[in-house]
């Protein structure tokens, strides 16, 4: 596993547990950097502060492209997966992407449902036919 798939996946647990938690994920992110067990990499830490920092608009574009899902309604793992990729998709030049996708889709084999991958695939390729620049 690469380092930067290693860093989405740890983004992914930050992010995730404060999900669940319904904190803030800069306070879980501060906390998860201060414990260290797992280390958080510069590049996770940038993920989390970045998917906050775009998140009203991130969830937009979810919403506006989950054919039959809320927000609220979509699995908590699923939701930040996808808030990841399309961070890494929309407001990062240094990652092509349909590796950007790629990775979203082998991080929901690994950790979510059998149908999150296709689901995840999908809401990521209609985003990828109307992909909006960053503002």
């Amino acid at each position: 596993m690469s380092a930067r798939s290693k860093a989405r996946k740890r983004a992914l647990d930050v992010l995730y547990e404060a999900d669940l938690r319904s904190v803030s994920p800069l306070e879980t992110l501060a906390a998860r950097s201060a414990q260290s067990d797992p280390p958080v990499s510069e590049y996770a830490a940038d993920l989390v502060r970045d998917v906050v920092e775009h998140q009203a608009r991130i969830d937009s574009f979810i919403a506006e492209h989950a054919e039959g899902w809320t927000l609220e309604r979509m699995p908590a793992v699923d939701r930040n997966i996808l808030r990841i990729a399309i961070l890494e998709m929309i407001w990062r030049d240094d990652v092509p992407d349909r590796v950007a996708i790629d990775e979203a889709v082998e991080l929901a084999k690994s950790v979510s449902t059998d149908r999150s991958p296709a689901f995840v695939n999908g809401l990521l390729a209609s985003l990828l036919d109307v992909k909006p620049s960053a503002d």
